[in-house]
């Protein structure tokens, strides 16, 4: 596995500004909603011209231990053995998850299919359903992992590229073929929880309309005080966690961040579901945790695969939110546990997607470190 990285900067322009890896099989995009546009992506196509471009809108760019904001960070990778797929899907409404989802997974050929890079639309997406299709089309063996697109903090509009001009309500896919790949991938949090366990009296899908027969925005906006004011974008620093069906413990549970809130219906939509009849708790953030959190993921990463060659960093913006400019450390934890010789890249999310451990159930997270890395033998 060879790889290239760059930088586009409004200051400095592409750097460096004569990339060498021309014969890349793909090329990984990750920059801020405004600046994806048609004429960099073209740049692109003229450095890597025989290159898949894969990526998204970012709440922030990840590249080696820097975090960006209002930049494009760029991985070009070129395999020695490795094939790939590159497949797409539009999504009207988060509705249509599950079924995108489940077309995807058709669009792959499954004989030689080791993993899927999958990349969503991060406001018009559920994610839960997304990732339910996405499993349910793929051989049992063949794991998932990815993140959904973000737009800062600002909540306006996500993009996906996939061999075309950024795209909002899309969904694409890598699939990754060859028996000399390895993968490995972790999620690990970092998030304390307080105030009581509460019960989900009403939803549907990944819209919440009350918690223990109240309000459900009323409630929460008691919690958040003079952060109310704020919502959506305030509520990164506050997710919950939706527990396990037998009950909140410490540690349990997946984490859960609004994507929007209706002043109107007193809801709040989620990217993931929020199922009816399960309890929630909510959460706040704890630094030293956090950082703790993106390291504890790169050590369940280096527990199945050593020596990495490139990892896929995507990380909650509720995070990067909360860490402020200390959201570097959390990316220099990674990098100590993985070492020098790994590169890394990725972006800042609206949702992660994978599993907590190898050996864990594929699912659609909020607030986590999530990393996925690729060696070649």
């Amino acid at each position: 596995m060879r790889i290239e990285q760059l930088l586009w900067t409004s200051q400095n322009g592409w750097q460096p500004a004569a990339p060498a890896l021309q014969d890349a099989g793909l090329v990984l995009i990750f920059g801020a909603t405004d600046r994806l546009d048609f004429q960099r992506l073209e740049e692109l196509r003229a450095f890597y011209p025989v290159a898949h471009q894969f990526g998204c809108s970012t709440a922030g760019e990840i590249q080696d231990v820097q975090v960006h904001d209002d930049a494009i960070a760029v991985t070009a990778v070129g395999f020695s053995t490795t094939e790939l797929q590159l497949v797409q899907q539009a999504v009207a409404q988060p509705a249509d998850s599950a079924a995108a989802g489940a077309a995807l997974a058709a669009l792959l050929p499954r004989d030689g299919l080791r993993h899927v890079l999958v990349l969503s639309d991060g406001l018009h997406v559920n994610g839960t359903e997304l990732v339910r299709g996405l499993k349910g089309g793929l051989p049992a063996a063949v794991e998932v992992t990815g993140g959904l697109s973000g737009d800062g903090a600002r909540f306006a509009r996500t993009l996906v590229i996939a061999d075309a001009p950024p795209q909002e309500r899309l969904v694409a896919a890598v699939g990754f073929y060859g028996e000399r790949l390895r993968v490995g991938y972790g999620s690990l949090g970092g998030w304390d929880a307080f105030g009581p366990d509460r019960l989900i009296t009403r939803s549907e899908g990944n819209v919440l309309y009350e918690l223990d027969g109240q309000s459900a925005l009323a409630l929460y906006k008691q919690y958040l005080g003079e952060h109310a004011d704020g919502l959506p974008a305030t509520g990164l620093l506050f997710p919950l966690a939706l527990c396990d069906e037998d009950g909140c413990s410490e540690g349990n549970g997946l984490v859960r961040t609004i994507l929007a809130v209706d002043e109107a219906a007193q809801s709040m939509t989620f990217a993931g579901d929020m199922p009816q009849g399960r309890h929630v708790r909510l959460m706040k953030a704890n630094f030293d945790r956090l950082v703790e959190g993106a390291a504890g993921a790169a050590r369940v990463v280096k527990g199945g695969l050593r020596d990495a060659q490139l990892a896929v960093l995507v990380s909650c913006v509720g995070r990067k939110l909360v860490l402020k400019q200390r959201v570097e450390e959390e990316v220099e934890g990674v990098r100590d546990v993985l070492g020098e010789a790994t590169r890394l890249t990725g972006f800042y999310s609206y949702g992660e997607i994978s599993p907590h451990t190898p050996t864990a159930r594929c699912e659609l997270h909020n607030q986590t470190m999530t990393i996925t890395a690729f060696r070649e033998d």
